[in-house]
């Protein structure tokens, strides 16, 4: 039986994520920990760890892990360079699964929009629209940046450059090479996420609507017991190696 540590155990997705690992019959909580509660006493009591809390509880999380020698599910977004390199770092020493999005339907979209976007050429505009609840802090989503990141990686274009983050004014006509990201907040909205690709006299759209964080937490557990598979090695993995589908 994989024990599993869940942080923020109290919030929405450590609830949700406790009741997966709790439904799964290969896996078991071995603790939950929130805000004051001891992170070392719980990682001693289980043998992987699955966070979806905040940036800066990441250090932490991935200090004791390594202290400890245990793999690590992350799924917390918004990070700042220096912490998605501390990441990478620490993953030459323990096996790390980060990925911004655990849904496998967000992942088969991944995959759909790098095909999508070679297909369609450069004569197409790219845009990607995003939604959350109005709880969310980080904008735009670890998701939404993904999906920038596969379009702008496809077209030989650059995200820090090339993505233009909502617009406002007097901006000019579009670029030819311009990504836009937009991002929407309100209600209850677990996530949707939007990818266009508009021409002259057609448009084509990529849609992924989450309406349950289960098929968020329920992907957290499964690259979980992918992690806890015989032979798998320390190294930085998402849910595209989870899945096979590299």
């Amino acid at each position: 039986m994989l024990k599993i540590l869940v942080t923020g155990c109290k919030g929405r997705m450590g609830q949700t994520v406790t009741e997966c690992v709790e439904d799964d019959a290969e896996t078991s909580v071995g603790a939950g920990i929130d805000m004051g509660d001891s992170l070392p006493d719980g990682l001693g009591k289980s043998d992987i760890v699955i966070d979806f809390t905040l940036p800066g509880f990441t250090n932490d999380v991935v200090t004791a892990c390594l202290d400890q020698n245990k793999p690590l599910v992350m799924g917390t977004t918004g990070h700042t360079d220096e912490q998605l390199s501390r990441i990478k770092a620490a993953s030459e020493s323990i096996p790390i699964v980060h990925a911004p999005n655990y849904s496998v339907g967000v992942n088969t979209l991944f995959w759909l929009t790098e095909k999508a976007t070679e297909i369609l050429g450069s004569d197409f505009d790219l845009e990607v629209i995003e939604m959350h609840h109005r709880h969310k802090k980080d904008s735009p989503s670890g998701t939404a940046r993904r999906l920038a990141e596969i379009l702008a990686d496809v077209r030989g274009l650059s995200y820090d450059e090339d993505c233009r983050h909502g617009r406002f004014g007097d901006v000019g006509a579009r670029t030819n090479t311009e990504i836009g990201v937009h991002a929407l907040r309100g209600g209850d909205v677990v996530g949707d996420h939007t990818v266009v690709y508009a021409n002259d006299g057609e448009r084509v759209e990529l849609t992924h609507k989450a309406s349950s964080r289960r098929t968020f937490a329920g992907g957290a557990v499964r690259a979980a017991k992918w992690l806890n598979k015989e032979g798998i090695k320390s190294g930085l993995y998402d849910m595209q190696d989870v899945l096979g589908l590299k």
